[in-house]
């Protein structure tokens, strides 16, 4: 496990065991993070897509994140109003061949940008989805100044609407 400067927020560097078949690996234990997954998700991006990015407001989820192929720059926003860290973003490359995975906390946003021309991401999330209570950020919004590495972007009309960071902190700092 690979700390980071966020609270709750880590990297997780995959067992992987590779012959000449192919590979097998480990990609989430309950008992190394003490986090239970009730809801699994996948989703398929093609190269330059941007997801997010998203959180739910209440009944916030955590993620554990993994690429199955592909690879993706991951970013994950602290929203909690308390925190340190609050308004700060983290990102990493999780790819197929680096074996990486990253556990998200709630409270933040989440989103990435596929790299490759087929992504296959998938997510493990400590709570189930809630519609009614989802939420996007901006995903280039000036005041969080994410540095995306493709200008090339191929974005959703729901993420491409979503609330400015400022007008997300009038939100919750009622």
């Amino acid at each position: 496990m690979i700390e980071t400067k966020f609270k709750d927020l880590f990297i997780i560097r995959n067992d992987q065991y590779k012959d000449k078949r192919g590979y097998f690996k480990e990609l989430i234990r309950e008992n190394k993070i003490n986090k239970k997954f009730p809801f699994l998700v996948m989703s398929f991006s093609k190269k330059n897509v941007i997801r997010g990015l998203h959180l739910q407001r209440k009944n916030s989820q955590g993620k554990f994140v993994s690429v199955l192929k592909g690879k993706i720059f991951d970013v994950a926003v602290d929203m909690r109003k308390n925190s340190k860290t609050f308004g700060k973003y983290y990102s990493c490359t999780l790819s197929e061949k680096n074996s990486k995975s990253i556990f998200i906390p709630p409270g933040f946003a989440h989103g990435f940008q596929a790299l490759d021309h087929e992504n296959y991401i998938i997510y493990s999330c400590t709570k189930y989805r809630n519609s009614q209570s989802e939420i996007a950020i901006k995903f280039d919004d000036k005041d969080l100044n994410i540095k995306w590495p493709s200008n090339k972007m191929v974005v959703s009309k729901k993420d491409q609407k979503g609330l400015g960071f400022k007008d997300f902190k009038k939100i919750i700092l009622k």
